[in-house]
């Protein structure tokens, strides 16, 4: 399957669409897209060789309580890396609109809710933790760990991807580090709008060329592909190009729509991804 074929797959979806909003409870608006499309493009779609999830954070959840109040709340939402679907963004924020003007009798009845429209759309379990504005330390920024790459003084010449820049050091060095750049761009399948990302590797192996790396890195910045699949053709590129003992590829994206995504995949299903909000999100 190739690229061309997958934007033909998704062209149906709300996204890139006008779209009325809906202000009373609407499930039907929520759509999904196989995993497997991108999958079969990078050759694991019978068969992943990470494990991980993907983290949404909510920043524009509204309803009204049974008297007609308005209440507010940030929500986080995590979805497994093996659930057959991703839920598209537009269809996720609009779903998450039709919340605005319907009364509920408590959060619990709107998150009992979201637990069961979002599995039924991505097809697997999926994990929902609402906070009050108040809640502030739950979305504290804190510091990214590692290395940061981008003040290397590389010369860029590739602005469509090109996995063949990726490279170990000559030198063989066996290393445990992790490394991160606020460099990544790439755009909206459908609408070709950028998005924007921190990612953060982390690896034990033979030393990965730093400025190979970031090179390949920026090469992203014409690429149109949603995030998910970004991140997991990162992890897939790496494992291929520098054959690394472990490997944690995690994105932090910056939001839109009130969604940010932050995709998590690692060699290691023990590893569960570090939840921070980076000053840009």
């Amino acid at each position: 399957m190739s690229h061309d074929s997958t934007i033909s797959d998704v062209a149906q979806l709300k996204l890139g669409k006008v779209t009325k909003y809906s202000g009373q409870y609407d499930p039907s608006l929520l759509q999904g897209v196989p995993r497997s499309l991108h999958r079969k493009v990078l050759g694991i779609a019978q068969q992943q060789p990470f494990a991980g999830c993907d983290v949404w954070h909510g920043y524009e959840l509204s309803w009204l309580n049974a008297k007609g109040k308005p209440v507010v709340a940030l929500a986080r939402y995590i979805f497994d890396a093996s659930s057959p679907n991703i839920v598209e963004s537009k269809s996720f924020k609009l779903y998450l609109n039709s919340f605005n003007q319907t009364r509920f009798a408590s959060s619990s009845e709107v998150q009992e809710l979201m637990q069961t429209d979002l599995s039924m759309v991505s097809g697997g379990k999926v994990e929902i933790h609402f906070f009050s504005p108040q809640q502030w330390r739950a979305f504290l920024i804190k510091p990214i760990p590692g290395m940061c790459l981008d003040d290397l003084d590389v010369e860029i010449q590739h602005y469509q991807l090109s996995p063949e820049l990726l490279c170990v050091d000559q030198t063989k060095q066996q290393v445990q580090e992790t490394l991160y750049s606020h460099l990544l761009k790439s755009n909206c399948l459908v609408t070709r709008q950028p998005d924007w990302a921190t990612v953060v590797l982390s690896y034990k192996g033979q030393k990965i060329n730093h400025a190979a790396l970031l090179q390949y890195l920026i090469s992203f910045r014409m690429h149109d592909e949603f995030h998910e699949p970004c991140v997991e053709r990162i992890f897939m590129d790496i494992l291929s190009q520098c054959k690394p003992e472990y490997l944690t590829v995690q994105a932090s994206y910056t939001r839109r729509g009130g969604l940010d995504i932050n995709p998590f995949r690692t060699s290691d299903p023990t590893q569960h991804p570090e939840i921070y909000r980076i000053n840009r999100q």
